[in-house]
């Protein structure tokens, strides 16, 4: 549990970076890759991401942008992953600066229980890895190379001159 709101700014960054790296292989037209006929496609999931963050912040106490139109689902890939950039980064600019590392100890009603600002940020950051595996899997569907994110992807282990592990 994160006890510095610089403990938090870390692990988001590597998490943000991570998604970043994710949200930058999509192309406008994998966003329509569906997991079901009636289910979530790519691009949904990828901006739900995005507007997710400030979402959250706003419901905890925190000052944020909110995004415009958060319910349109923007058909540009390049445009999502933009949105994204700018709201990480905007989000860990708030957190900075409007809590403190005592903050982290204040206990709050999330989603039915009492969880302190440390373990609601914690939260966030699985939320996002959450939804970001989910897109991996919609990737490969769509024909996209996944990039790796905690280790060498499928497709990276041959760039590296080696057989990927049997899973």
């Amino acid at each position: 549990m994160y006890t510095t709101i610089a403990e938090f700014i870390e692990e988001w960054s590597q998490e943000a970076t991570l998604t970043q790296k994710v949200l930058d292989t999509l192309t406008d037209t994998s966003l329509q890759q569906q997991v079901s006929p009636n289910g979530r496609t790519l691009g949904r999931i990828a901006w739900h991401i995005v507007t997710s963050i400030p979402e959250f912040l706003s419901h905890f106490g925190l000052s944020v942008e909110m995004v415009k139109d958060s319910a349109t689902v923007p058909s540009s890939a390049k445009e999502i992953a933009e949105s994204f950039r700018k709201i990480s980064a905007d989000a860990a600019e708030a957190v900075k600066q409007q809590w403190t590392d005592e903050s982290l100890k204040q206990v709050q009603n999330a989603f039915g229980r009492d969880l302190s600002n440390a373990a609601i940020l914690s939260l966030l950051i699985k939320h996002t890895i959450h939804h970001r595996g989910q897109m991996t899997v919609l990737m490969r569907q769509a024909g996209l190379k996944v990039p790796g994110v905690y280790g060498p992807a499928k497709e990276e282990w041959s760039q590296m001159g080696m057989e990927a592990p049997a899973i």
